[in-house]
């Protein structure tokens, strides 16, 4: 019994297994939701029951959260296509924006707009794909909460979204299927608007750059690193040299790169979840070797000791992921080959030194 729900766990008789017309119209009838734990005629079902209604959402943050960002990740598109903006630089005074201002910042920044929409689609598909598969199970999730940041500190706009989880996960196969939903909606995504983009980007021919990728930010460049996925799709789609990025490539590197920070094999992070749905307690040995890596790989990217120390405060300070409910419930085989593939896209969409700097 978890704080919120009635789960059972039951063993079905080998004449009701299939399951029978008569387990069909009892499922049909319980007033939940249900899964078989391993393949259905195995006989173990899962029965969940929620015992008291979902907290009501307050629809008004996700909004304004979704909306300031939105509006930033706009400005931080105008940004790598030459337009001179500020965050606030459109605002008349106090919190009021005279509608005279608004749409002159819009005809100003208009050029931002697929930019916008490319990296908050990203980050929307990531975060609806962990919710979607939170209520599949019965978990109460809440919706996704949307991070701006002045263009001034991250020309992308945003330092991301997350969901919460209110309700315990209780097994392994659960925590997979909400780990590993995430990552891969997102990734879709982000591969898609990464293959338009590089085909609006274009190579520079004779530059003194030493560098695949660069990203124009006002009169500076800024040089990206390549992913496996990144150098194969570029040297496929625009071939060898110097790449000047389309901002909808820029918008795909960046949630190529939202992916594998996502997929570190890390306490409460997606890639800890995945890796303790595959090997339990021995994640955390794994994990401390990650930690360790990502501390070295600091020397030549300063951010990764940042990334060290905030998957330390989200993990309460441990790299071990803490246990499920029933953590001795076994995995479904098939869900053991989206692990490991889960563990293969972090591979080919983790760049080491992702901004040269």
């Amino acid at each position: 019994m978890a704080r919120d729900r009635e789960i059972v766990e039951a063993v079905v008789r080998d004449e009701h297994r299939g399951p029978s017309p008569e387990l069909r119209a009892a499922l049909d009838e319980w007033p939940g939701l249900h899964y078989w734990a391993s393949r259905a005629d195995a006989g173990r079902l899962v029965l969940v029951r929620a015992l008291a209604p979902a907290p009501r959402e307050r629809w008004w943050i996700h909004i304004a959260l979704f909306a300031a960002t939105f509006v930033t990740v706009w400005m931080g598109g105008a940004l790598l296509l030459g337009v001179t903006t500020s965050t606030l630089d459109w605002i008349g005074g106090g919190f009021y924006v005279p509608p005279a201002a608004i749409v002159a910042w819009m005809k100003q920044n208009q050029g931002g707009l697929s930019f916008a929409m490319a990296l908050m689609g990203i980050l929307l598909s990531h975060e609806m794909g962990h919710y979607f598969a939170a209520k599949r199970y019965g978990i109460s999730a809440s919706l996704p909460y949307f991070l701006p940041a002045p263009i001034e500190l991250n020309f992308f706009g945003t330092f991301g979204a997350f969901i919460r989880l209110r309700s315990p996960v209780v097994d392994r196969r659960q925590l997979m299927d909400i780990g590993a939903a995430g990552p891969w909606a997102g990734f879709v995504v982000a591969l898609l608007m990464l293959g338009i983009g590089l085909q609006r980007s274009f190579p520079i021919t004779g530059s003194e750059v030493d560098a695949a990728m660069i990203v124009s930010i006002g009169r500076n460049q800024l040089v990206l690193g390549d992913s496996l996925l990144t150098y194969w799709l570029r040297a496929m789609i625009v071939g060898g040299g110097v790449v000047e990025l389309h901002p909808l490539a820029v918008a795909g590197w960046g949630g190529l790169l939202i992916t594998s920070l996502n997929l570190f094999p890390l306490g409460q992070l997606d890639g800890g979840h995945i890796l303790y749905a595959l090997l339990s307690d021995r994640q955390r040995y794994i994990g401390m070797l990650a930690w360790i890596g990502l501390v070295v790989l600091g020397w030549w990217f300063k951010p990764w000791w940042i990334w060290a120390g905030l998957a330390l405060v989200l993990g309460g300070g441990r790299l071990a992921h803490p246990r499920v409910l029933e953590r001795r419930r076994p995995l479904p085989k098939w869900r053991w080959a989206v692990g490991w593939a889960s563990i293969a896209l972090f591979v080919l969409s983790f760049s080491p030194i992702p901004i040269l700097i």
